[in-house]
């Protein structure tokens, strides 16, 4: 009998003696290992957010004391005032793109929704069979699926749909969410679509059926399960129980999964934005699956899973960026405008009240300029020697990224 053979063995006797005094089994070796693993990997996803975290501070503080120099070394007050102008105009400058860009990015979707858009839904009808840490890793999907549709030219008129219990918990603490131009619903998707059953089409790794291309009267549901494989056949079983069409992406036709053949809930849906940018499938599937799970194009091979699994999660989102980054700049950063356009008319007063004697100080303490809180800026008050006050940076903390 070989080690393992006699390690397993001993595990399953522990295990049955354990039961009977009533104590808890003890783990296989497969489960240590795997436990392990996954304590080693969120040791080092714990790792590269401080790393992360630490870039940013490093950099605001760079960025801190470049400026204060800059105004040490010019050459007048009137030449700081001239910077300090310009710093302000850039912000401006900085905030009318971002409202540009939201309406932009307002009207797009609202052209998406009046029917210009590919309809997806994401089902959310599997909660109760997910562990909370996978209920949150869902939630990051939604959260990446919600922020690339709206960077996307093209983008889908999205739903959400089944959403009730810790799901709809987790989605309502989202910042910003009860403003996503989206279509929410408690209801299941059979009785949102009751009159359209005959167009729902559910993407599932398991369908016969390979999907040649996106029909716009068509309804592509994807299924919001993060189950690390314990469900296996579940999308594929639910869709026929409802009497309703499956299919599954061409993957296999134009390459070879070289790893986990797991595709994400957002990698899914980010390869069917770009294919109804494209009207490619090998450039859709290339854009999206990261390079290290893609391996030489080759036929036949339609195996591949469109659920995901807890390892995978943010998966996409971490190989294009951070997905708390694209979250924060695409989504409700209407607070983020607002906030920027307030520090600009308290700039402005407290520069009216700094006056200065005849002597070149300032006359108290209380007249000095804000502080100026925008990301990447630095407090703008100048010393009576000309020098710059030096004061910490303030950056943004939604969702834990500078902006």
């Amino acid at each position: 009998m070989s080690d393992d053979a006699e390690s397993e063995q001993a595990t399953a006797v522990a295990a049955a003696g354990a039961a009977n005094e009533g104590q808890p089994p003890a783990m296989s070796k497969s489960a240590r290992k795997k436990l392990l693993k996954q304590e080693r990997q969120a040791a080092q996803k714990a790792a590269r957010k401080a790393a992360e975290k630490e870039r940013r501070r490093a950099d605001i503080e760079r960025r801190r004391r470049e400026w204060e120099e800059a105004l040490a070394a010019a050459p007048s007050d009137e030449a700081r005032v001239e910077m300090v102008e310009a710093r302000r105009q850039t912000r401006r400058e900085r905030v009318g793109r971002r409202a540009e860009e939201r309406g932009a990015r307002a009207e797009r979707l609202r052209r998406a929704a009046e029917g210009a858009g590919q309809k997806v839904v994401l089902d959310l009808e599997f909660g109760d069979l997910m562990r909370p840490n996978e209920i949150h890793s869902l939630t990051q999907q939604i959260m990446y699926c919600y922020a690339v549709n709206g960077r996307s030219a093209n983008p889908a008129h999205l739903w959400l749909t089944g959403c009730n219990g810790e799901m709809a918990t987790h989605l309502q603490r989202i910042p910003g969410y009860d403003k996503w131009m989206i279509e929410k619903e408690a209801k299941p998707y059979l009785e949102a679509f009751e009159d359209r059953k005959e167009n729902l089409v559910y993407l599932t790794a398991d369908a016969e059926s390979v999907l040649d291309d996106l029909d716009m009267s068509k309804i592509y549901i994807i299924g919001g399960l993060v189950d690390r494989n314990r469900w296996k056949g579940i999308t594929l079983k639910k869709a026929v129980d409802q009497g309703i069409q499956c299919a599954k992406l061409p993957i296999g036709n134009y390459l070879k999964m070289s790893s986990s053949q797991v595709l994400t809930v957002n990698q899914v849906f980010e390869i069917m934005l770009k294919f109804v940018e494209t009207r490619d499938w090998k450039t859709s599937f290339f854009h999206v699956i990261p390079q290290r799970k893609r391996g030489e194009a080759e036929a036949g091979n339609d195996g591949v899973d469109v659920s995901m699994n807890d390892d995978d999660a943010a998966e996409g989102a971490e190989n294009q960026a951070d997905l708390a980054k694209v979250f924060d700049e695409e989504v409700d950063d209407d607070n983020v405008v607002d906030e920027e356009l307030q520090e600009e008319d308290t700039d402005v007063a407290k520069k009216k009240q700094c006056i200065r004697h005849e002597n070149g100080e300032v006359e108290d303490a209380s007249t000095r300029p804000a502080d100026d809180h925008s990301p990447g800026a630095a407090a703008e008050t100048m010393t009576p020697t000309g020098g710059a006050l030096p004061q910490a940076e303030q950056s943004k903390e939604s969702n834990g990224v500078d902006d």
